[in-house]
């Protein structure tokens, strides 16, 4: 009422015009008021709180009630721990600016001493709200603990808890008689009801609309899973091969909501005649999820045990196990509804009878059902196909169905019901999520096939996979709350998320990684624009070589994408002060490990800003020659003339030998050997030689091509053409002209151009002869004296005269 009153106050002023700072001041004080929690009532909900835990006689609703009320506190102490944020900054800033408080009992000045103390009674005083709040928060925090400890606890005591053997005779009387007396209740219901003259009355006054709703729903649920089955199968036969796919799988969603729909229209029949009493009223609103399990099941048969695809299995079997653990798990909502509104409960005996027969009936299906996935994850024993990840999965979802069947009948068996109650229950459940998550998977696949028009490849792509992975992990909350989670379990983690997690004075809460992201992204977009634009509009206009421009270019993008990690963590409000010590002993590490890519990165950048090679360079290094084609902050990449691709290293550029022959302009010197015949007049090649280089229009003419006499070979008189080329890269194509034109002018001079030559000669050549051996006799050959070497018979020499006295 204080504060309504304040702020009715404040708005007369403003009306009025009174004074501005008035209606300034007043909504920032109810606003700091909205911020402040009530800390007395908190005190005296969290004493009765303890004391409720202490006791351990509270029921599991008035825990859940009782949790979602400190949940609401915890929300309030966690926006009041930023209480006046901004304020506490500006404190902090200040007192730093004083600098930091004289050590070793030195003093400093009264005036700032005076300054330094009434800063820090401020900041005490605006940081208690905050540190108040915190304090709330975590006593909060630790009473929600105990609740879901105290819950998960009980749930465990009463899986856990062991019933009478169903077994044993003994109990199946208490069995019986519940079915007896159930029948009884729903007998007296139904005539009490009929001989209830309203009752009577208002049967025959909704006649007409009963009637109209009971032959809608024979209609839906008799016809109507047949119709939608054909009309399936006849949009699978006519559509397009692009759409076929996706028609068909939306029409099939009819073969559940046509006959659930007629399920409810049946049950609207019901309640219209005014003739079911409690205990029918619960059997029939069974009847909507009983409908929809079994239809379910079957839907999912047939989409994925068609009769024209899925598996190589037994369709009709796998077909067959599936709907009849539908009907089961509808006869089980139908337990549950025909036991739950027995008056007094049911004895652990009777329960023990009637909870029992299903889940050993159930099983059996659900055991043939794992074996029928093991047997399509082995895939006809292809060790390959075996290997696949989603074979690999079958593998394991048939083992844990086979394992869960198996275990389940013998804990009803031997007493502990709730036990196999919640394990063979929530593993069929689990089994439909996931062919569920398997058609979802497949209907977007169609989906994107028919958007992208990529057909059969278009299922092999990646957008199918992670369409996957999405339902995955959308799933797993369905999957956790089936096998026993609480509402409020996944609504703490989901808290727990929103929070983030403390990294000193900060919180990395998904809304700060989200800002990051977004600002980092937007950085990244507007430096590639400028990049963009510098290389395509600006610097082309410009005297700088293709690679200053280059190199312009990418300075401007690394200090671009610095420049938005630094802004996207300031406006994310990140601080990582706290991470400095960690990050310093991380860096120490991660030198010595990445050394060779920390000293390749700083030499491209060394690379960039000296250029001592561009783009479209000739250069040689490392015995690798070629054109420059790109360069980056860690490697080169060269092209050689064999059209290879070479990446080096930049610290082999910057630290190594290069030859680079086209630095600065293209001239380059071609030098090349011409030898000649002795007795050729030099002279007259020397002309001859420089008269074909100066004829080539790539020989620059000043300094002129020279021809050196270079001397005296083993076969011929050597000569060197030396000129110089204006462009280089042309140095093989004239290399080939100039050698072309000395083949034709020595030709025309009859200049003779010599080559290496060799006379072989052959000592005692007629033992070669055929039958020389067989004609001469056996004799002794003389041992080799002591300083003679052994004589090969046959030797290469040049000397004839020595042949002939052999050969006489």
């Amino acid at each position: 009422m204080r504060h309504l009153a304040a702020f009715l106050l404040a708005l007369a002023l403003v009306v009025t015009g009174g004074p501005a700072w008035v209606s300034l001041a007043v909504p920032a004080a109810l606003a700091q008021a909205a911020q402040t929690p009530d800390y007395a009532a908190w005190e005296k909900d969290a004493a009765n709180a303890e004391q409720v835990l202490q006791s351990d006689r509270a029921s599991n609703s008035a825990l859940d009630e009782m949790r979602a009320r400190f949940v609401d506190w915890r929300a309030q102490f966690l926006s009041a721990q930023s209480t006046n944020a901004s304020q506490i900054e500006t404190l902090k800033a200040q007192i730093a600016a004083l600098g930091p408080a004289p050590a070793d009992g030195k003093s400093e000045s009264a005036d700032i001493a005076a300054r330094r103390g009434a800063l820090g009674d401020q900041l005490a005083t605006l940081q208690a709200p905050g540190l108040k709040a915190v304090e709330a928060y975590s006593r909060a925090d630790g009473i929600i603990r105990q609740i879901d400890a105290s819950v998960r606890s009980r749930q465990a005591s009463e899986l856990l808890k062991l019933w009478p053997s169903p077994l044993n005779p003994v109990n199946w009387p208490a069995g019986f008689a519940v079915l007896n007396q159930g029948i009884k209740t729903l007998w007296a219901e139904t005539t009490e009801a009929w001989s209830n003259p309203i009752h009577r009355t208002q049967l025959k006054n909704n006649l007409p609309v009963i009637l109209l709703l009971t032959a809608l729903a024979a209609l839906l649920m008799i016809k109507g899973p047949t119709v939608m089955e054909r009309l399936t199968a006849r949009l699978q036969r006519g559509a397009s091969m692009r759409a076929r796919g996706l028609a068909a799988g939306v029409v099939s969603v009819g073969q559940v909501a046509v006959p659930v729909v007629g399920m409810v229209l049946l049950l609207l029949a019901i309640i219209a005649s005014g003739m079911a009493g409690t205990r029918a009223r619960a059997l029939f609103a069974a009847l909507p999820p009983a409908a929809f399990a079994f239809f379910f099941a079957r839907w999912v048969a047939s989409q994925i045990f068609d009769r024209d695809g899925g598996p190589a299995v037994n369709r009709t079997e796998a077909r067959f196990h599936i709907m009849m653990i539908g009907l089961l798990y509808a006869l089980e909502e139908f337990r549950q509804a025909f036991t739950s509104e027995v008056r007094p409960p049911l004895s652990l005996a009777a329960q023990s009878v009637w909870g029992a027969p299903l889940v050993c009936v159930v099983a059996i299906f659900s055991f043939r059902l794992g074996q029928i996935l093991r047997a399509i994850g082995r895939g006809a024993g292809d060790p390959e196909v075996q290997q696949q990840f989603r074979n690999r999965m079958l593998r394991l979802i048939g083992t844990a169905l086979v394992v869960v069947s198996a275990v389940a009948p013998a804990l009803a068996l031997v007493g502990y019901v709730n036990a196999a109650n919640g394990l063979i229950w929530p593993a069929v459940e689990s089994i439909g999520l996931l062919g569920l998550l398997v058609l979802l998977q497949r209907f977007g696949t169609d989906i994107y096939v028919v958007l992208t028009g990529s057909g059969a490849a278009g299922r092999e792509a990646l957008i199918p996979v992670l369409i996957g992975a999405l339902l995955s992990v959308i799933a797993l909350p369905f999957l956790a709350l089936i096998w026993g989670a609480r509402t409020a379990d996944l609504s703490e983690l989901w808290t727990r998320f929103s929070e983030g997690i403390p990294i000193g004075a900060t919180r990395l809460s998904p809304t700060i990684i989200l800002t990051l992201v977004i600002v980092f992204a937007l950085g990244y977009m507007l430096t590639k624009l400028v990049q963009g634009a510098l290389t395509s509009s600006i610097l082309p206009r410009t005297r700088l070589d293709k690679g200053v421009q280059h190199a312009v270019a990418a300075g401007v993008g690394y200090v671009g994408h610095f420049l938005a990690a630094l802004v996207a963590i300031t406006t994310a409000g990140i601080d990582l002060s706290a991470l400095a010590y960690v990050a310093g002993a991380l860096s120490v590490g991660i030198g010595f490990g990445l050394q060779n890519i920390v000293q390749n990165f700083v030499s491209g950048i060394i690379l960039l800003i000296e250029r001592p090679i561009s783009e479209g360079d000739m250069i040689e290094v490392n015995g690798q020659f070629g054109i420059v084609k790109g360069i980056s902050v860690r490697s080169t990449w060269i092209e050689t003339f064999d059209r290879t691709d070479v990446i080096v290293p930049n610290a082999d550029l910057v630290s190594g030998v290069v030859t680079n022959l086209t630095r600065g302009n293209l001239t380059g010197r071609l030098i090349l050997p011409v030898g000649v015949a002795y007795g050729t007049d030099t002279r007259k090649v020397e002309a001859i030689l420089r008269e074909i280089a100066e004829g080539e229009p790539v020989v620059l003419v000043s300094p002129p091509p020279t021809v050196a006499f270079v001397g005296f070979g083993a076969d011929s008189l050597n000569f060197e053409i030396r000129a110089i080329l204006s462009d280089v890269n042309f140095k093989l194509s004239v290399q080939t002209e100039i050698l072309h034109k000395i083949t034709e002018r020595f030709a025309a001079e009859g200049i003779e151009i010599p080559f290496a030559q060799r006379d072989i000669w052959v000592r005692n050549a007629e033992e070669l002869r055929p039958g020389a051996r067989a004609r001469r006799k056996p004799a002794a050959r003389e041992a080799p004296a002591d300083n003679e070497a052994p004589v090969d018979p046959a030797q290469v020499h040049n000397d004839p005269e020595a042949d002939e006295a052999d050969e006489t």
